[in-house]
């Protein structure tokens, strides 16, 4: 099986622990784009006969010149997935909260 590609853009966005004095960058992936992971997902699920764990989907993800071997995790309550940036990658691109990041997802 060939893997899938998912290509989007959406904004940076980052959230703060205070009480740890940390911070973690993250993107939540568009409607059309959540719906191939959720499909991808879902026929993973049904091959292997179990989920990954948290449901995550294993993905080779792009921006700009860098890329990283990671997961998309779904977001608990809603219909969508979302993906941790790690500070490297975004130090690296020049990204920060709000930039409007172009993002390509391999799935696996």
């Amino acid at each position: 099986m060939n893997p899938a590609l998912v290509r989007f853009a959406a904004p940076l966005q980052i959230w703060t622990n205070e009480a740890e004095n940390s911070s973690v960058g993250f993107v939540i992936l568009p409607a059309e784009a959540a719906e191939q992971v959720a499909g991808h997902e879902l026929v993973r699920r049904l091959e292997l006969g179990k989920r990954r764990g948290f449901g995550s989907v294993k993905v080779t993800a792009t921006i700009g010149d860098s890329t990283w071997d990671t997961s998309v995790f779904p977001q608990k309550g809603r219909e969508s997935w979302f993906m941790a940036v790690k500070v490297a990658v975004r130090r690296a691109e020049g990204i920060e909260e709000g930039h409007l990041v172009e993002v390509e997802l391999e799935l696996h």
